[in-house]
C-alpha cells in the first residue's frame, strides 16, 4: 500500500506539468499574439485566468475564499501573499479578476513551455544581482503607468524550512506601493503549503483556502522613509501571519472534535 501511495503521488506531481502544458499548447497563437506587445497583456491575463483554473481542477484542487475587500475594477494594487507552494500562482490568478504582473524568480523560466510564456509577461528577478532588483522597479513602474497591479511573493522566496509559517518579508514591494499611492492587498494562503509544497513527494487534492484582507492604504507615506516603509511592510505581515494562525487555529478545534 506505501509503494501504491508512492507511485501515485510520482503521477500525479508529474501530471501537474502536464497539465501546464496542455493549455499552453492549446492556446499557443492566441498567446503569442497577446503577449507580443505589452497594451495586449489584458487579453493574456483572460487566458492566465483560464490557464490557472484548468490546472487547479485537473488537480483535484477546490478553493474556497474569504473577501473582506474587493479590488475595484481599473483600479492598480500592490497584491502580496504568504509563499510556499507553485500553486499559489495559479490561485492568485484565479481570485484576482484586476490584471496583474507577477513579479517572479528568474529560474521558473527554465521550465519548458511554462518558462517560455513567464519570461515574457512577468518581471523577473535575480534575488543575487543588485543590478536585477533594481531593474525590477523600473519594469513595474512602467507596468504600473499602464494601469495594470503588481503581485510580489514579499518573503522574497520559498523557505527550505517547512515548519515556518511566515518568513520576513523584504521591503520591495512596500517602497513600490507607497511611491505610487496604491492601496496593499494582503491575501492568505493556509492550505497551498499542505497541498502542494516544493517537496515532490507530498500533496494531495482537495481544499485550498484563501482570505483576501482589508486593504491598507499608502496614503501620507513616504518612500524615501525607511521608517514608514518597514511600518508598512511589519503591518502587512501582521496581517497575513494572523490571518494562517486564524486557520490554524480553526483546523485544530476541528480535530479535537
Amino acid at each position: 500500500m506505501k509503494y501504491f501511495r508512492l507511485a501515485a503521488t510520482v503521477v500525479w506531481r508529474i501530471w501537474f506539468y502536464v497539465l501546464m502544458a496542455i493549455p499552453i499548447i492549446g492556446l499557443l497563437p492566441f498567446l503569442l499574439v497577446a503577449i507580443s506587445r505589452e497594451k495586449w497583456y489584458p487579453y493574456f491575463f483572460v487566458m492566465a485566468r483560464f490557464w490557472a483554473k484548468f490546472i487547479l481542477l485537473g488537480m483535484g484542487f477546490y478553493y474556497k475564499v474569504q473577501r473582506d475587500e474587493e479590488p475595484e475594477p481599473g483600479k492598480s494594487y500592490m497584491i502580496v501573499a504568504n509563499h510556499s507552494s507553485m500553486a499559489d500562482i495559479m490561485l492568485m490568478l484565479v481570485l484576482i479578476r484586476n490584471p496583474f504582473v507577477f513579479v517572479g524568480k528568474m529560474e521558473l523560466a527554465k521550465i519548458p513551455l511554462f518558462g517560455f510564456v513567464y519570461k515574457r509577461t512577468c518581471i523577473l528577478v535575480d534575488r543575487s544581482s543588485p543590478k536585477s532588483r533594481r531593474a525590477v522597479f523600473e519594469r513595474a513602474q512602467s507596468r504600473l503607468s499602464q494601469g495594470l497591479s503588481i503581485c510580489i511573493f514579499p518573503e522574497g522566496g520559498v523557505s527550505d524550512d517547512e515548519s515556518i509559517l511566515l518568513d520576513k518579508f523584504k521591503d520591495g514591494a512596500f517602497r513600490l506601493a507607497i511611491e505610487h499611492h496604491i492601496p496593499i492587498v494582503p491575501l492568505s494562503f493556509p492550505d497551498n503549503k499542505k497541498r502542494f509544497s516544493f517537496t515532490f513527494l507530498t500533496g494531495s487534492p482537495g481544499l485550498m483556502r484563501a482570505r483576501i484582507h482589508r486593504f491598507v492604504s499608502t496614503q501620507g507615506l513616504e518612500d524615501e522613509n525607511k521608517k514608514d516603509i518597514h511600518n508598512l511592510r511589519n503591518q502587512v505581515h501582521e496581517i497575513i501571519e494572523k490571518g494562517l494562525l486564524e486557520a490554524q487555529k480553526k483546523d485544530a478545534g476541528q480535530a479535537s472534535f
